[in-house]
């Protein structure tokens, strides 16, 4: 469900974190944008008026109260997990962010893509993943669970796991050598993707669910929105070609 947060719509997780885990998802609704991105575009990178991202990027910053300044990142559709610290400097490259600092927010943009936000039962860390094809194909959310909690000594059967809004099931279509590459990777993604004429309509929370499952995680939620299919609420890069980006974060309220 979308909730209005002083002056911005936004989505949260519908899972069992501790109260101290805060974690939110942007929508397109509210900001200044205009043109294509019209709305809360938080993407400097899309081609909108910097001076107006940064105003939005403000915006939500404040609607949330947040503790400290964001580090953004420049994702690459990669399998780099970086750790923030308190003095992290505010953009570096990389496509999932953890930490168990305080009051140290871990964000990612997306615009059809996956966002995957983890904690534990008792809230000791954070992390969000931005897991496309190809970063969920390489590995991008085994990779942070198997950082993280080998570095904090975490059983990951102790993890909860967010599965944010992303591009459906009924609309994220895509040719035979995705559906080869999975495959290759794990037969059982066999069932996350369905004919469609020559091509395949690929389910992107589906397939991140085959790449938990051997971690046999305490929980795992997901939201039911599309961000193709649902125009008003969302960007979609698919959808449209030229648009904003949402953002996904998660943090340590202590």
């Amino acid at each position: 469900m979308v909730n209005k947060y002083s002056d911005v719509q936004l989505l949260k997780p519908n899972w069992s974190a501790p109260a101290h885990i805060r974690a939110y998802s942007s929508t397109r609704l509210d900001g200044v944008s205009q043109g294509p991105y019209c709305g809360l575009n938080l993407g400097l990178h899309v081609g909108d008026d910097p001076l107006i991202v940064g105003k939005n990027r403000s915006t939500l910053a404040n609607t949330l109260s947040l503790p400290t300044p964001l580090c953004w990142l420049n994702q690459t559709h990669s399998t780099i997990l970086l750790k923030l610290e308190e003095n992290t400097a505010s953009s570096l490259t990389g496509d999932a962010v953890w930490s168990h600092n305080k009051n140290t927010p871990c964000i990612i943009m997306t615009a059809d893509c996956l966002p995957v936000l983890i904690t534990d039962k008792l809230g000791t860390f954070v992390a969000a993943i931005h897991a496309g094809w190809r970063g969920l194909c390489d590995g991008i959310i085994e990779k942070s669970i198997n950082t993280i909690c080998g570095q904090l000594g975490v059983n990951a059967k102790d993890l909860l796991v967010w599965l944010g809004p992303c591009i459906g099931k009924t609309a994220f279509e895509v040719g035979s050598e995705v559906r080869a590459a999975f495959i290759a990777e794990n037969g059982q993604a066999k069932s996350a993707f369905k004919a469609c004429g020559d091509r395949w309509l690929a389910d992107l929370q589906q397939l991140a669910r085959l790449r938990l499952a051997p971690f046999n995680v305490f929980e795992i939620t997901a939201s039911e929105y599309c961000t193709f299919n649902q125009s008003d609420l969302f960007y979609s890069y698919r959808r449209d070609g030229i648009t904003g980006r949402m953002a996904t974060l998660i943090w340590i309220n202590k």
